[in-house]
């Protein structure tokens, strides 16, 4: 079986879509549409921002999500996946690439998201800290035994957990997690507590914005990010989706999960190949590529 996978955010860089704006008609008109949906055109900051410019929330978040549409969309009829699965943000994108969702839907719902988790970080100072070297399970004592709100966000691989919660608390959960012999506990460049508690506000934004929303048949299954398991009903979809903002992205679990319903191959759509590094961390079985415009022009 064939997956196809979605990057989330940290996977975009300067000048991201550029070249399939260039090169394919779909792509010029969808990004034009894009800017339309937005009211605001991402796509010069897309091609000529600058990688601050591109840091910022309201702005990430939607260029990646139509980096990665876009380039499956024309991608054609090569692009044939027996299940998809993203990571977090990318989650909506393959909701798009398997139909769930139409892209101007999609869109929207990823601004949305990306507004709503931007209010909430400046709500309360949060942040996220990536853990290098441990166990899961000794990651999670940490968390549960530190005072504040920390939590397990990110399962991304064996050994790379990310936890997430009050900025106090990240840095003191921190110089626990070096003392148990983390090789690497380090802050990280972010606004604010994703997949956590502290997103509460933004999942409830969302939730309406979700429910409002039409949902279509699958074409075909969605290893979740909260569950790691293959989902293909509507409102257990929805229901997912909406948990995500608070709940922890298990990646690695839905990857074990991918290759032990038969998957082997793993093809990343979309900007970076961050998650099918993940993926060979996962299980070095698995078959990994990029979805290449080049490949099909």
């Amino acid at each position: 079986m064939k997956a196809y996978i979605f990057p989330g955010q940290g996977a975009q860089f300067s000048g991201m879509g550029l070249d399939l704006y260039e090169n394919s008609p779909l792509a010029q008109d969808l990004f034009e549409q894009a800017n339309n949906i937005l009211d605001f055109s991402i796509t010069d900051t897309m091609f000529e921002g600058s990688a601050e410019d591109l840091k910022e929330t309201k702005v990430t978040q939607p260029a990646i999500f139509l980096h990665s549409v876009i380039l499956a969309k024309i991608l054609g009829d090569s692009f044939k996946p027996d299940v998809v699965a993203g990571h977090s943000l990318g989650e909506f994108s393959a909701l798009v690439a398997n139909g769930t969702l139409t892209f101007e839907d999609g869109l929207k719902l990823v601004s949305q998201r990306a507004l709503a988790m931007q209010k909430a970080c400046e709500l309360r100072p949060s942040t996220m800290a990536a853990v290098l070297g441990l166990e899961d399970a000794v990651v999670e004592n940490v968390c549960k035994t530190t005072e504040g709100i920390v939590v397990a966000a990110n399962y991304n691989c064996p050994g790379q957990l990310v936890i997430s919660g009050e900025i106090e608390a990240i840095n003191k959960a921190c110089e626990t997690l070096k003392a148990e012999g983390a090789r690497r506990a380090l802050v990280l460049p972010v606004g604010g507590a994703f997949h956590s508690p502290l997103m509460e506000p933004a999942r409830e934004e969302l939730a309406a914005a979700i429910e409002n929303t039409t949902f279509n048949t699958p074409n075909c299954p969605i290893y979740q990010n909260v569950t790691a398991s293959a989902v293909n009903d509507n409102a257990a979809i929805k229901n997912n989706l909406i948990a995500q903002l608070t709940a922890p992205v298990k990646w690695t679990q839905s990857v074990q999960q991918m290759i032990a319903d038969g998957t082997t191959h793993f093809t990343e759509v979309g900007p970076g190949k961050v998650l099918q590094g993940l993926v060979k961390k996962i299980d070095r079985s698995a078959q990994t590529a990029s979805a290449t415009f080049e490949a099909v022009s």
